[in-house]
């Protein structure tokens, strides 16, 4: 979608640090971090929210999830621990409306919600 900010970071548009990619996601440091580590790993198919994932993503989710433990490997987090958070709507705090995951952690977290 052209209007849409990260399919033009997915694009190469809008240029990105980006920690990790293949050909169906990338990951890239959050803008905003909440934590030390904050990443978001974002598929390269624009899908607007966790309600529009049909049945023929499973493997699209799978890598998006195997992608973020990877990283999450990368950049430290992974014996410590790490959130993994998906936002699908307004309340819940989504500002983009293409389907990412977010990955916190380096510091303890807590319980949040």
């Amino acid at each position: 979608m052209a209007d849409c900010l990260f399919c033009r970071m997915v694009q190469g548009e809008v240029p990105v640090d980006k920690l990790y990619e293949d050909d169906l996601v990338v990951a890239i440091l959050d803008i905003n971090p909440r934590a030390p580590v904050h990443f978001m790993v974002i598929p390269k198919e624009h899908i607007p929210t966790a309600k529009d994932i049909r049945g023929e993503h499973g493997p699209l989710l799978s890598r998006i999830f195997t992608t973020a433990c990877r990283v999450a490997k990368d950049e430290g987090v992974h014996e410590s621990g790490y959130r993994l958070a998906l936002n699908v709507g307004d309340d819940a705090g989504m500002t983009v409306s293409h389907l990412h995951l977010h990955c916190l952690g380096g510091r303890r977290l807590g319980p949040e919600g």
